[in-house]
């Protein structure tokens, strides 16, 4: 593509410069005057064209090669990012947790292995509610100080002619700065205004307590009330500051209680993470007096779609690569990287990995013993996937799989590690592209010389061709009057005419 294109600008200078010849004879023999641009353009590019395009051609290769190792490190980057849960030994150990009955949910996470449970609920947790006695929406209530507390912390909340109804003091405890999680609503009914306090936490634990210290009193002393958690693990008590003016519990504060495999455990969340290794049990009301299982087993779905996944990424590598260094003979046009050593390097590491074996001896596992295998065309160099075989793998070979995508030395770890290398700074992509952008700087830098010379050049022909021009046109201008005075090879001049006279 370079010499084609540096053959053409030669040949359009030398067109330009016999044009410009022509100027000047024309302009020499009377014809016409010289064109001056076209002439002084012709000579420049005479001088410079090839430079320039040669220089352009550099520029265009340059810049088609960091085009190209963009698309393989971009390919490579996808593979890489893909494959992480396979490279970490995370994707194998994923597993689905199902529950034959209803009310119980379970996740299954890091750290949970193959099993199955028996689990019993006999309550849930539940976080406490209190309401006060009836008060006059409007009624304003004294004024000092309420300290609410939330198992072992506490907050003040100072009530004053501004905030002293129940509303005012609903507000107050919501905004309180430190609350330890108590909110407060105002629920009327048809005997009057209740204060609602709700605790933002569940468990035994977690009871709620209103301390007041009083200056002056319309009922604002009522408001305090005692909650004691329960030591057994059932359900809260309270003892009210005023027993005329008595709170009411509507739910009470209790963590959850169960059973697994006839062990017994509390909890004071419904969300139970501490119970089996690597399983979140999720209780609700449903449960409660119900004895199911729960099957732990491996999740063959997300690690055989993780294992596809890798595949495409890795088919798209190699058909990117394949790209790159094509070459069709008809049209004798090539792939930007067509016998790149660093493409090469990189396919051949990657081949090498994919084909080879995890371990030694007979203890080697090969990818094809899960199923997938290179296509049947040994140059193409894409995998395909034996989809019944993966399947079966899974599930009766998991550890096979394991230790095929094992987290040191397995597949996906050894590529993970290749890529890095590829694509880190200082890789030998890194380097190639240091390289390419170290001769665009120098290929700008010669560009910028040439204009400055071509500019140069320009002028100084300018000027040259510019007096040539005129000194032409004097002199054909006193040939003619030397013709007309004396004649020509064809006339008398003036002068002969008045002789003969």
């Amino acid at each position: 593509m370079s010499s084609i294109s540096t053959t053409s600008s030669t040949a359009s200078a030398n067109a330009a410069l016999q044009s410009a010849a022509q100027s000047i004879i024309s302009g020499s023999t009377g014809n016409s005057s010289m064109d001056v641009s076209s002439l002084v353009t012709a000579l420049v590019n005479a001088k410079t064209a090839g430079q320039a395009a040669a220089l352009s051609a550099q520029q265009t290769s340059d810049n088609t090669k960091l085009s190209a190792y963009g698309a393989l490190s971009a390919a490579l980057s996808a593979l890489q990012s893909g494959i992480a849960g396979l490279a970490s030994g995370s994707t194998l150990s994923t597993f689905t947790a199902t529950a034959t009955g209803t009310g119980l949910a379970a996740t299954a996470g890091k750290g949970a292995v193959a099993g199955s449970y028996t689990v019993a609920v006999q309550q849930i947790a539940g976080s406490q509610a209190l309401s006060s006695a009836a008060f006059g929406a409007t009624t304003q209530l004294g004024t000092g100080t309420l300290t609410i507390g939330l198992g072992s912390q506490t907050v003040n909340v100072n009530i004053d002619s501004t905030n002293n109804t129940l509303s005012g003091i609903a507000a107050a405890i919501n905004g309180a700065s430190g609350n330890p999680g108590v909110t407060a609503t105002v629920v009327t009914g048809t005997d009057g205004a209740h204060l609602v306090l709700r605790s933002a936490n569940s468990g035994a634990a977690n009871v709620i307590n209103v301390t007041t210290n009083v200056t002056s009193d319309n009922g604002l002393s009522s408001l305090g009330v005692t909650s004691t958690a329960s030591t057994t693990g059932g359900q809260s008590t309270i003892t009210s500051a005023n027993t005329s003016n008595a709170w009411s519990q509507s739910t009470f504060a209790q963590d959850a209680e169960f059973s697994i495999n006839g062990i017994a455990a509390t909890s004071a969340s419904n969300s139970v993470t501490s119970a089996i290794s690597g399983v979140t049990l999720n209780l609700s009301a449903a449960a409660v007096t119900t004895s199911q299982t729960l099957n732990v087993t491996s999740d063959t779905t997300a690690e055989s779609s993780a294992i596809n996944t890798f595949v495409s990424l890795y088919n798209t590598v190699v058909t990117t690569m394949a790209t790159l260094t094509s070459y069709n003979s008809s049209s004798s046009s090539q792939g930007p990287l067509l016998g790149d050593s660093t493409l090469l390097t990189i396919q051949n590491e990657l081949a090498s990995v994919v084909g080879g074996a995890v371990g030694s001896g007979s203890t080697g596992t090969t990818l094809a013993s899960i199923g997938i295998t290179l296509k049947d065309d040994p140059a193409d160099g894409t995998l395909v996937v034996d989809s019944p075989t993966l399947t079966t793998a899974l599930t009766a070979n998991p550890a096979t799989v394991a230790s095929l995508f094992n987290s040191t030395t397995g597949i996906a770890a050894q590529l993970n590690n290749d890529i890095t290398t590829f694509t880190q700074t200082g890789g030998i992509i890194d380097t190639q592209n240091t390289g390419l952008n170290t001769d665009l700087k120098s290929v700008a830098t010669q560009q910028s010389a040439l204009a400055d010379y071509t500019a140069q050049l320009t002028s100084q022909y300018q000027a040259q061709f510019t007096a040539l021009n005129t000194l032409m046109a004097s002199a054909n201008s006193n040939s003619q009057y030397l013709t007309a005075l004396f004649g020509g090879a064809n006339s008398a001049g003036a002068l002969a005419s008045a002789n003969n006279t």
